[in-house]
């Protein structure tokens, strides 16, 4: 059993990849640390207790970290999730409590004393490089970093040029980026390629189940976006791709190469630039992950939210 962290910004995509994972024998979610992103973090915080009692968890331990990147102003994206984050469904307030270590103390905590961790950050990098900079014996601890984000064929979706979770704190993707860990990164370039489609909501919805009619309403209502600005039939599942290549790596292919952060240019903020073929002699840092199997994806991803 994989032992991971989920840091997250829930977020509809994050919330079907936190369902995923609780769903998956494979993983062991230790915790859920959470970030300000797609909304505040107040509203994240409060999504991700949301998921977890909608998979009947609420011992999952929660805990609430940074509120605002490392050193920018926070941007969020209520324009894609809607103004709490899950819109699409209507929600109860949770009751679960939220941890009251920080998250960053979490993180240093739990990889001080625990081997083979592995970090799944499914939102902005700001718990994970503040805790890489506050106590960097750490990186050595860490298993590996399976992220969502990034983008270099495919582009950005909040800028031409920058994915959100790395445009929102580009200063804590570099760290991550040159800490030395193992990384892997699911970017726009694989996760546009893992789209839904009506007969998959349907199937998701004749699941008759608190999840399933959960995972379709925020999918019906997020799809709108993305349909409206590529004219796809569906809209890419992002976060859950981060998951199914822990449950299962024979999903999707990439190679490992130099990828860096850009941080100084107004133009491309917070850019993934991918030295996919090779030109420069910058050390290989990263697994960039490009392209994958549909249709063994959402198998996989249905066969284990059908069991919550």
């Amino acid at each position: 059993m994989r032992k991971i962290i989920i840091d997250t910004d829930p977020g509809q995509d994050d919330a079907v990849a936190i369902l995923f994972a609780l769903a998956s024998p494979e993983l062991e979610v230790m915790g859920i640390t959470t970030v300000a992103g797609n909304v505040p973090l107040e509203l994240t915080t409060k999504n991700a207790r949301i998921v977890c009692e909608l998979a009947k968890r609420p011992d999952v331990q929660i805990y609430a970290g940074c509120d605002r990147p490392m050193g920018r102003t926070l941007v969020t994206a209520e324009h894609v999730h809607g103004e709490t984050g899950l819109n699409g469904v209507i929600h109860t307030d949770p009751t679960m409590p939220v941890q009251d270590a920080h998250a960053v103390d979490f993180l240093i905590e739990t990889l001080r004393s625990t081997d083979g961790v592995t970090l799944c950050p499914l939102g902005p990098l700001t718990n994970i490089g503040t805790a890489l900079q506050k106590a960097p014996d750490i990186a050595r601890r860490i298993d590996e970093i399976v992220l969502m984000g990034g983008g270099y064929f495919e582009g950005g979706n909040i800028t031409p040029a920058a994915e959100f979770n790395i445009y929102v704190d580009p200063e804590a993707a570099d760290i991550v980026m040159r800490s030395g860990v193992k990384v892997t990164l699911a970017p726009l370039d694989l996760t546009h390629k893992m789209l839904t489609s009506a007969e998959w909501i349907a199937a998701m919805r004749a699941l008759n189940t608190d999840v399933g009619d959960a995972v379709a309403g925020w999918t019906d209502f997020f799809e709108r976006f993305d349909v409206a600005k590529y004219g796809s039939a569906g809209a890419p599942l992002h976060d859950p791709c981060v998951i199914a290549h822990l449950v299962d790596p024979t999903l999707f292919s990439g190679r490992l190469c130099n990828v860096e952060i850009e941080l100084n240019s107004d133009l491309t903020r917070g850019m993934t630039v991918a030295d996919w073929w090779g030109v420069t002699d910058r050390p290989k840092n990263a697994t960039f992950l490009r392209d994958g199997d549909r249709t063994r994806f959402f198998t996989l991803l249905s066969t284990r939210l059908a069991t919550l």
